[in-house]
């Protein structure tokens, strides 16, 4: 068994976390660099997730290290209300020249879930701002994962997440999800079959009228719930019926952004651009918690009308843009662009969907998905259970020095975009073994 330092170790309570079945066999991580972590005995762990999906650029780049040291050392801390610092303002600038279309202004935060939440009340002000205050209604997607706050778990569609908390936000209403395993298992990327889902949102148009929705969240692919791509013409057709209603779309792009899918975003990836983006987790690399919204000219210009000296948007958090993450967004999105990593991440993606499929066929495996440098197995439950599968691997793969996600049924990849073609093979080769071995 692995050493805890001394101590209380009830003293933690880790999210997400079966604690009582943690503590009695725990996995603990004590450095990284590059592709790899090493455990509290000394063994090496290929990360084959990125952390949480966050660590696009590998492990403690100096780059990074480096500005996150100067700046701790010269500006620790500055507020965001009524105050500024350059780096800031730099750091906005860089986002927004990545984000396609007009989305040209970036309201930071500290989260994916504090973007999603931020998001649906930019998308509610603004409803009020152009005249239309009865739009309240938020409609979200089944399975979708949007953060932990409770606006994210009252859009998003994942039971789990949900059971606890009651009733959450009230006039929230959701999209089917897409998941078609009749017609679309084993894709290669986007599914050919599922476009015409989209659909159902003019359904609930017809039942809550268009004068009464503010937004639609959802993400291009939903990769907490198992790593779901939008099916083709999914997310046009939803531009389409949002245009067409006067419905703000939001994209969560927390996992998709910043070269997960072999492109900036995945907007610009499937060319459609929404009205707001939410990012977070590659924004810095993992680093220093950061997180933003990205928003088009039409939403920011709405909040601009009022008298100038009047606050136009009563939202905001004690670390907004703080130096210190404003400093590690600015050197991550360095290496992104001189090591040209999203360029990288597309050229390597069939590589990377071979090595998936190629466990096809494999014991329990019902279905393979993948895009870009992300991939979900999913694997047929055990009578009478779930997750118990692709738990087993995730730890065994722990244990034989690889770091997996597993998500419900579903094994989870998403290797930094560092990731080399012989870690590829590695990873797949782990999961295929661990398929043969488990009942």
């Amino acid at each position: 068994m692995n050493a805890f330092p001394p101590g209380n170790h009830d003293a933690l309570w880790l999210p997400f976390t079966a604690n009582r079945q943690f503590r009695a066999s725990p996995r603990m991580l004590v450095s990284a660099h590059g592709m790899y972590y090493k455990d509290d005995k000394g063994n090496s762990v290929l990360d084959g997730c990125a952390g949480l999906w966050c660590v696009n650029a590998g492990h403690t780049r100096p780059r990074i290290v480096e500005a996150v040291q100067k700046t701790v050392a010269t500006l620790d801390f500055a507020p965001a209300f009524q105050m500024g610092h350059p780096l800031a303002f730099e750091a906005a600038d860089r986002v927004a020249r990545l984000a396609p279309g007009n989305l040209n202004h970036v309201f930071f935060c500290n989260s994916g879930s504090e973007a999603g939440d931020s998001a649906l009340k930019i998308a509610l002000a603004y409803q009020r701002l152009r005249g239309e205050g009865t739009r309240t209604r938020l409609i979200g997607r089944e399975r979708g994962y949007h953060g932990v706050g409770f606006g994210g778990i009252s859009v998003g569609g994942i039971s789990g997440n949900r059971k606890l908390y009651g009733s959450l936000l009230t006039g929230v209403d959701h999209l089917p999800h897409t998941l078609d395993l009749r017609r679309n298992a084993f894709s290669r990327g986007q599914p050919e079959h599922g476009a015409e889902l989209a659909d159902e949102l003019e359904r609930i148009v017809t039942l809550h009228d268009a004068s009464n929705i503010a937004a639609v969240i959802v993400e291009p692919m939903s990769g907490s719930t198992g790593v779901l791509p939008a099916p083709k013409g999914y997310l046009k057709r939803l531009r389409e019926i949002c245009t067409k209603h006067g419905i703000v779309l939001i994209f969560d792009e927390v996992i998709t952004g910043f070269g997960r899918l072999g492109a900036s975003f995945a907007a610009e990836k499937y060319g459609v651009v929404p009205d707001i983006m939410t990012v977070a987790k590659g924004i810095t690399n993992g680093t220093v918690p950061m997180g933003a919204n990205i928003v088009s000219d039409k939403i920011f210009e709405a909040f601009m009308q009022g008298p100038p000296e009047a606050i136009d948007l009563p939202h905001g958090y004690t670390y907004t843009a703080h130096p210190i993450a404003c400093a590690a967004a600015i050197a991550t999105l360095d290496i992104y662009a001189e090591e040209h990593l999203f360029e990288r991440a597309g050229a390597l993606s069939s590589y990377f969907e071979n090595a998936a499929h190629a466990l096809r066929g494999y014991p329990h495996v019902v279905d393979i998905r993948n895009e870009g440098l992300v991939a979900g197995i999913e694997l047929e439950p055990r009578p009478g259970t779930s997750t118990t599968r692709a738990y087993e691997i995730f730890d065994r793969a722990f244990r034989q020095g690889v770091l997996l996600r597993y998500t419900g049924d579903t094994v989870a990849i998403s290797p930094p975009l560092i990731v080399e073609k012989n870690e590829i093979d590695r990873i797949f080769e782990t999961i295929g073994r661990l398929l043969k071995e488990i009942d």
